[in-house]
């Protein structure tokens, strides 16, 4: 009888046997291999890794696995970081580098599975570098692996496309096949017969993974059949066939170049897809971020006054939308928010479209000078911060908004759009925080500041740059929209001046005070107007506070702009008057600031209503009304328009009425005439801008994107733990004479043998493996170095806290001497 013997592989070097040997077989091995410098790294980039910190190494590898923080991983790669990933997750696990390097920059040469270089090659190992220091990848460029939740999410499936375009392999096609088909499929491809449907699969992944063979049979194909597989090599791999497929289509089928993936669909193999495409994974690779150079180019100096003016133009819509609540605010909705009736009136305040009065709200709402009063009639009112914002210089003022804006996770521009459950979401309400807007921000005006000063940037460039650094889907989706915003918002806010990146807006990127450099580009504030005869009053830059203030009192703005004109009328008049003010004080205000004459018909118009006013006065009663002259009160009582104020003659110079006092003065200063209130003792009462304040209220706090990333000094603690949880962890012991220690377990010893232990410990100043259970039942494993045993307490240096610390001997559930080599 003839013995065969097997074909043996050829030994490998004494080299190879090390590396091997020595590469790590597991994700914790690969990170207990890392130094701290690169566990620091770790941990600053995935800091939902340290809630709470791991125990030791192989629960940091169990939790940089799990779903959830895979999936914040993949968010945050860029678009070649990704590809790769995306390549491993087809190719063979685990991977060769030369394998992953083919699938992503084709073959070396001009064959047909060459590709034009394009950088993927040199930019690889960067790529590698990246999913490595995430966690997402390991081992050795021999033996490269993904983590197995990353190629659950990347891998092809019927139900989740791989965004290769690949299909599944033969094996994961024909699982659930019947051995009998199978078969035919070898057969047909011209494969010999196989004992088994495991071998036969083989056989047939064999097949197409040979290029000369696969080249061979695909020459024998119809015409059609290659087009049936050009509209499937690229993806998406499925198709829906006819219970009575065309020729072409069988021909594929009976050879397995085409599989069923259900009763009506067919799916185009992965081997045969790469085959095809000369082992591409991806129809195009992007290794380097796309450029974004300068659109157009500006002088600095323009940039920065043109922002300058946006500043100051900011400045006065946010000071005018805020006062414009002091005295009646609008109300709070029950579900939180502004309604939309209200966001109206203040984009007619503002005299700006809804989309910018939302944004100027929510930024007034973001640095605290607006908020809910809490009252039983809750409504929206400055908050004390507005008054000491008021008064700061404007370049402190501006920083105040910008400093609010850029760290704001609350977003105006979804104000409008609905929420998952379909309701609309609305100004200052809630649902309106994404935690991707900081980081967006910043990031945009860091490209901004990437360009030569004055350069401005095209919206797409940047759009393109963005999504190539966060491409998956959902997320670029979000980036691109919180982009185009940051650019509109930067440029009415100031930070912008023609798109381009200002001084003050460097200063503010870099964490600098922007205040000194805007101090010089803003307009020194004036003291005076020029008033016109018809009525109007001009501001040729913007009014000291305290002119400013009573301007807007005794007159009403027009039109806004370098220069702000007031125009006077009869009600702004009154309203001066109402404020206390006498026509005297009025002339005597207009004379000191005006650079040119009173006019006429400006001091009659004050003058006039100076003498009607509080010739009528009003009362309380429920109200009444009180005048010397009765013939006035008869004209008022024969007025149709009286008819709803319920007026009645109680004396030939009083009228009592059922309206109220208010109700009462806006009826009859809607006639036409012009009361002045009454007070119980009879006195005019003087109504004086006493606004409304909401109690202290701090700015909103910006929703974080995860978990807040660690400082240095968090993370240098977190590493020595895990060091030292780890030691505890893998230590070697020495086996006992009764039963051997298992990995992972808690050591069991009775409480003699373990005093015992820790007294001879202590005395010969070794160090021991102990397991401990604390006061809340939680169970850890250390490694500790007993000094004094006494009073049921063992108090040692520990080596997995770094300090000395004491125990309870009744909490120890056993101890075990280290091996020699570890003690």
């Amino acid at each position: 009888m003839e013995t065969t013997v097997p074909e043996l592989p050829e030994p490998s070097s004494a080299a190879e046997n090390a590396t091997a040997s020595s590469a790590p077989r597991s994700l914790a091995e690969a990170l207990r291999a890392r130094d701290d410098a690169s566990l620091a790294a770790l941990l600053h980039a995935r800091p939902d890794l340290l809630g709470p910190v791991p125990g030791d190494m192989t629960q940091l590898a169990t939790r940089a696995g799990t779903r959830a923080s895979v999936i914040r991983a993949l968010d945050r790669l860029d678009r070649f970081a990704l590809q790769t990933a995306e390549a491993l997750a087809v190719a063979p696990d685990p991977c060769p580098y030369p394998v992953l390097e083919s699938l992503l920059a084709g073959e070396h040469g001009s064959g047909s599975g060459a590709r034009e270089d394009n950088g993927s090659r040199a930019e690889l190992p960067r790529a590698l570098a990246t999913l490595r220091d995430q966690a997402l990848v390991w081992g050795d460029d021999e033996r490269l692996r993904l983590v197995r939740t990353a190629r659950e999410l990347l891998a092809p499936s019927a139900g989740r496309p791989s965004p290769t375009g690949l299909g599944p392999t033969v094996a994961e096609a024909t699982a659930g096949m019947s051995p009998t088909r199978v078969q035919e499929i070898v057969a047909a491809a011209g494969l010999p017969a196989t004992h088994d449907p495991v071998s036969a699969v083989t056989a047939l992944t064999g097949l197409f993974n040979d290029p000369e063979r696969m080249s061979a049979l695909l020459d024998e194909a119809p015409a059609e059949a290659h087009q049936v597989l050009g509209r499937l090599v690229w993806g998406p791999p499925y198709g829906e066939v006819t219970p009575n497929p065309t020729p072409p289509v069988r021909w594929l089928r009976d050879r397995g170049l085409l599989l069923p993936a259900s009763a009506r669909t067919v799916v185009l193999p992965r081997e045969v897809a790469l085959h095809l495409r000369g082992g591409l994974a991806h129809r195009a690779t992007e290794p380097l971020a796309p450029a974004v150079p300068a659109d157009r180019e500006h002088r600095p100096q323009l940039v920065d006054a043109n922002a300058a003016g946006q500043a100051l133009a900011a400045l006065a819509t946010v000071e005018e939308l805020v006062k414009s609540w002091e005295h009646t605010g609008p109300p709070v909705l029950r579900a939180g928010g502004l309604s939309v009736r209200d966001l109206k009136r203040a984009a007619a305040t503002l005299d700006a479209t809804e989309p910018a009065a939302a944004f100027w709200i929510e930024l007034a709402y973001a640095a605290g000078l607006l908020a809910s009063d809490g009252e039983a009639d809750e409504r929206y009112a400055p908050t004390p911060a507005f008054d000491d914002w008021i008064e700061l210089p404007p370049g402190e003022r501006w920083s105040v908004l910008a400093e609010a804006w850029l760290p704001a996770t609350r977003t105006a521009g979804l104000i409008g759009d609905q929420d998952a459950k379909g309701r609309t979401l609305s100004t200052l309400g809630p649902e309106l925080d994404r935690s991707a807007a900081p980081e967006v921000r910043r990031r945009v005006l860091e490209l901004l500041a990437a360009l030569p000063e004055g350069g401005s940037a095209n919206a797409d460039t940047l759009l393109a740059r963005l999504d190539w650094e966060r491409p998956v889907r959902g997320t670029s989706a979000l980036r691109a929209r919180l982009a185009r915003w940051t650019l509109t918002e930067a440029e009415v806010l100031g930070v912008t001046g023609r798109g381009a990146l200002a001084a003050h807006g460097r200063a503010l990127l870099e964490h600098r005070d922007p205040a000194p450099l805007l101090a010089p580009l803003f307009p020194e504030p004036v003291d005076h107007v020029l008033l016109q005869a018809d009525l109007t009053a001009v501001a040729p830059g913007p009014l000291r506070r305290g002119l400013g203030d009573v301007l807007a009192v005794l007159a009403d703005v027009e039109s806004k702009g370098g220069a702000t004109v007031y125009r006077f009328t009869p009600g702004s008049v009154r309203r001066a008057l109402d404020s206390g003010r006498t026509a005297s004080d009025l002339h005597a205000f207009l004379s000191e600031h005006s650079i040119t004459p009173v006019p006429q018909p400006l001091a009659y118009l004050i003058d006039d209503v100076a003498r009607r006013h509080g010739h009528l006065r009003v009362g309380v009663a429920s109200s009444y009304v009180r005048c010397d002259d009765d013939g006035m009160l008869n004209e008022i009582l024969a007025d149709r328009r009286s008819t709803g104020l319920g007026l009645r003659r109680l004396a030939p110079t009083v009228l009592a009425a059922q309206a109220e006092p208010s109700a009462l003065l806006d009826g009859l200063r809607a006639m036409g005439y012009a009361p002045a209130a009454e007070s119980l003792t009879g006195d005019v009462v003087v109504t004086r801008a006493d606004a409304h304040r909401t109690p202290a209220r701090s700015a909103p706090v910006p929703v974080p994107d995860g978990p807040p990333v660690p400082d240095v000094t968090l993370l240098g603690a977190a590493v020595r733990a895990i060091r030292a949880g780890d030691l505890a962890a893998t230590a070697v012991r020495k086996e006992p004479a009764t039963a051997p220690v298992v990995a992972g377990e808690l050591p069991r010893t009775s409480s003699a043998e373990t005093l015992a232990t820790v007294q001879a410990a202590a005395l010969t100043g070794t160090a021991v493996w102990i397991g401990y259970v604390n006061a809340d039942g939680a169970a850890s494993q250390r490694v500790i170095a007993p000094v004094r045993v006494e009073g049921g307490f063992v108090t040692g240096y520990d080596h997995t806290a770094d300090e000395v610390r004491t125990y309870a001997l009744h909490r120890i559930t056993g101890v075990a001497e280290l091996a020699e080599e570890h003690l």
